[in-house]
């Protein structure tokens, strides 16, 4: 059976159950502070289960996209090493939210693995949660009693608490839930050895298939459990570990889930995959099964809106990416990028499944051709930084390097170690560990919090926000919170509703106050944790019962407002002018400025820019009234246009915002505007790049705007002022830089001349000695690249040459030995060893290569000191 077959079945089967189908949610998380990916079915569900949403069914089935890189079994690093860990993979799964449990889950469950996929009834075994004295949690009798109606006593097992009570987190829901494990072992290994003794014991070949969570509990903050007020139902089953077992494979990569990528793979490495694994594994299989998966990771996340980076979950991707490309480079030789290739493979294959990438694989394709590209260039770099530091090596790369390049170059351990053994040299595998450690640790410090439990208040209501209308209201206190950041104690209060808007979309929170008869606290921030709209407060208020008149600051709100209407006035102008592939990839709208991120692959041009800043001047000045439509069937949003962003979860209604039905309508849920005439004035302050195929333009609007032609007009004033306010203050400019770059090039010819006398003086100067031609001489030259072309010319001129200069450059101290190509092969001397010891004298350091080095330092007043001590040296010898 094909691998779309029965994901298809799976949700048919579920739909025969009065389930509602709904699509994968985005696999990066926007308003959840706990997760930076989807790492699980039930995440894009989490707010039905903690009850800040009704779900529009009470039974839910779905095909989730989810990325775990850490964790239990979820190493990256062990990815590919083995034949059935993943970082992107998809997990099937049907909710109930206070409708069926136990029995309805279990028997569903049976049926469709044993009648639907035929899977083997005596090859399969479950596990039930077998209590745990210390939380006073009894065995789950419940789900015994009717797994005992499908499967004899021997096929049914306890499991511990870590492998069968289910949390979401450090708090939230949890509670028992039941695993079904197959064995997918030969008749003769199940004779030798029973399926029963090795479940849960990671044997590769008796594997759990699905997990059936019954959410009964809530974890609180102090670790406490208290009983859900509704029970609910969550399960969840690894797609490609089902594929394997109904096609009989004995690796998820053998499954007609990987098997497109990895024929393309093979047949572009020009090799043959093998499916080897462990101690004995082939490179080239390890590589081909690192590429298959990480491409998915790395493109579903690209299409879903998340882009390389160097912070977050952006670092995330680019460290799976920049994997990828080591063992495509290492072990399958591709020396120019390749991973860019297997975008069209993957999105053909999963174009009715997960449709964004396909829509968007230009541009996926493109943004991981230059991220490659990119990577390349530093691995390069990193080689060149392992050769340089070599000489200093004692037969063992130190901790410290090792982890400079991982941490600076991308070079994982095992790329050291490779490159450390074709060298036949070993890595301080224990100093690595311990800088590893040390950066731990200030991640550690810097992310530290504490969170407390919510204290209710009133009863748990959805919080009403009322910010599109009004921005003060009486509101009342319905929970609250205390959160220690970094020692400091802030407050998280929510109330039943709200004027202030939460940060969400670009759009940064509200702040304001909140004032009862007696106390007015300061609102510092507005966010949304989930659906949960939370007030950040400097206080907590004394009486909690008391009505709070909230106050929304207005004047920064207006600011806002200016910037995320101009932010749509922008994207629509770049849509203009650029052409319809610009689409938004990120935006910031504060009170300050608007940040503006869109897919684009060329820098604009001047002329561009100042097309799309006078059509949104343009549109500014015709006052265009903001037309704002609520509740909008999402389908019908599209219908009229509206710009939809990949990577957002949308509702099934929406709220539409159009300034000028030809011009700009988008799905938004942001404050705006009443109309463009408000903005006053838009001026772009920057434009550049910000990754592969991205752009970002910074403007700012209304005072910001008019400040900034202010503060450019004063500059330009001061340098007429600084030119004798000449007539034609370009010319004069241009004249001026001419007349400077005549006078450099004047200097520079001096310069050159005075390094050539140098050079010939320097020359004369030479002694032989010890079969050497011996230069030790202090010198003054202009710049680091004339010390560098003297020691040059003079081992052209010398191949026995020794020549150690104690240079002054620009007031510093400089140190350069150069040896000539004979005394070099000799081996007598080493330049970086040389050196290092010479840069003692000057406070300095420095390497370089085997022939020629160089040191830098802080102590001018010891170049003689150099000269003496390479005099010492040389006599020893």
């Amino acid at each position: 059976m094909e691998a779309g077959d029965i994901r298809q079945q799976f949700l048919d089967f579920f739909k025969s159950k009065n389930h509602l189908i709904v699509p994968s949610a985005p696999i990066v998380l926007k308003n959840d502070p706990t997760l930076l990916f989807t790492n699980s079915g039930m995440v894009q569900f989490k707010d039905y289960f903690l009850g800040h949403r009704m779900p529009p069914s009470v039974r839910i089935a779905d095909t989730q996209k989810c990325l775990r890189v850490s964790g239990k079994h979820n190493d990256l690093e062990e990815v590919g090493i083995d034949t059935y860990h993943h970082t992107m993979f998809e997990m099937l799964g049907n909710w109930s939210f206070g409708d069926y449990f136990k029995k309805e889950a279990i028997a569903w469950a049976w049926e469709l693995l044993t009648e639907v996929y035929q899977l083997p009834a005596d090859k399969m075994y479950a596990t039930v949660f077998g209590g745990d004295p210390s939380e006073n949690l009894p065995p789950d009798e419940e789900a015994l009693k009717y797994w005992k109606e499908i499967l004899p006593p021997d096929r049914i097992l306890y499991g511990k608490k870590k492998d069968n009570f289910w949390e979401m987190g450090d708090t939230g829901p949890c509670g028992p839930c039941s695993e079904i494990h197959i064995d997918l072992r030969s008749d003769e290994e199940i004779k030798h050895k029973p399926g029963r003794e090795l479940v849960n014991a990671d044997h590769p070949r008796v594997i759990e298939i699905w997990n059936l969570v019954f959410m009964e509990f809530n974890r609180k903050a102090d670790g406490k459990l208290e009983k859900l007020p509704a029970q609910h139902v969550d399960t969840g089953m690894g797609f490609e570990r089902l594929c394997m077992a109904i096609q009989g494979k004995t690796s998820t990569y053998d499954t007609t889930v990987f098997q497109p990528l990895i024929d393309f793979i093979a047949r572009s490495a020009g090799v043959t995959y093998q499916g080897t694994s462990g101690e004995g594994a082939l490179k080239s299989d390890i590589a081909i099964r690192v590429l298959a998966d990480h491409i998915r990771a790395v493109a579903f996340t690209i299409a879903d809106g998340q882009l390389p980076s160097n912070t977050g979950a952006g670092y995330v991707i680019r460290r799976i990416l920049r994997r990828a490309v080591r063992y495509a480079f290492t072990y399958l030789h591709f020396k120019e990028p390749f991973l860019y290739r297997l975008v069209p493979v993957l999105s053909a294959q999963f174009k009715d499944v997960f449709p964004e990438l396909e829509q968007q694989r230009d541009y996926v394709t493109r943004v991981i051709l230059e991220e490659e590209q990119s990577f390349l260039r530093t691995l390069e770099k990193g080689l060149k930084r392992f050769e340089a530091l070599e000489p200093s090596f004692q037969q063992v790369v130190p901790g410290p390097v090792a982890f400079e390049l991982y941490d600076t170059y991308g070079f994982p351990l095992d790329l050291t170690a490779l490159i450390a053994r074709e060298k036949g040299l070993t890595v301080d595998q224990a100093g690595f560990e311990a800088e590893m450690e040390k950066q731990k640790e200030r991640s550690r410090a810097d992310a530290a919090r504490e969170t407390g439990d919510w204290v209710s208040v009133a009863d748990d209501v959805n919080t009403e926000f009322i910010g599109y209308d009004t921005v003060e209201a009486e509101v009342h206190l319905v929970k609250y919170r205390t959160q220690k950041v970094k020692g400091k104690e802030v407050y998280h209060l929510v109330f039943d509703k709200t004027p202030f808007y939460a940060e969400s979309g670009g759009q940064v929170g509200d702040t304001g106050y909140i004032e009862s008869a007696n106390e007015r606290i300061r609102i510092t921030d507005t966010k949304k944790e989930n659906e949960l709209i939370v007030h950040v407060a400097e206080a907590l208020p004394a009486n909690k019962q008391a009505t709070f008149h909230a106050v929304v600051d207005v004047t920064r709100r207006e600011k806002i407002m200016n910037n995320h209407t101009a932010t749509h006035l922008l994207h629509a102008a770049l849509r203009q002018i650029l052409g319809r592939h610009v689409e938004q990839r990120g935006s910031l709208v504060n009170d300050k400025l608007l940040r503006f991120d869109f897919s684009h692959f060329a820098a604009l041009t001047p002329d561009e820019l100042r097309q799309v800043e006078d059509l949104v001047n343009q549109k500014i000045r015709q006052n265009i009234q903001r037309q704002e439509e609520r509740g909008v069937p999402l389908e019908k949003a599209r219908a009229m246009g509206a710009m939809a962003l990949f990577g957002e979860k949308y509702g099934d209604e929406v709220r539409v915002i159009t300034f000028d039905k030809n011009f700009s309508i988008e799905l938004c849920g942001g404050t705006h505007v009443p109309a463009t005439g408000n903005i006053g004035l838009f001026r772009i302050i920057s434009e550049g790049s910000v990754a592969a195929g991205v752009r970002r333009i910074e403007a700012v609007t209304g005072e910001e705007a008019l400040n900034v032609v202010r503060q450019q007009a004063e500059v330009l004033q001061e340098v007429r002022n600084l030119l004798k306010n000449p007539k034609d203050i370009l010319n004069a400019t241009r004249s001026l830089l001419e007349e400077k770059s005549a006078l450099e090039k004047q200097l520079e010819k001096l310069h050159q001349e005075q390094v050539n006398r140098l050079k010939d003086e320097l020359a004369s100067r030479a002694v032989s000695k010890n079969g050497a031609r011996v230069i030790i001489e202090k010198v003054s030259l202009p710049n680091a690249d004339a010390l560098k072309n003297i020691a040059y010319a003079l081992r052209n001129q010398f191949d026995d040459l020794l020549l150690v200069l104690a240079a002054e450059v620009d007031h510093k101290p400089m140190v350069a030995v150069m040896l000539g190509e004979k005394l070099a092969t000799a081996q007598k001397y080493h330049a970086g060893n040389l050196v290092k010891e010479l840069a003692k004298e000057i406070d300095g350091g420095g390497g370089g290569q085997p022939f020629f080095a160089t040191a830098g330092g802080k102590k001018l007043s010891g170049l003689d000191a150099v000269l003496n001590r390479v005099r010492q040296l040389i006599e020893k010898d």
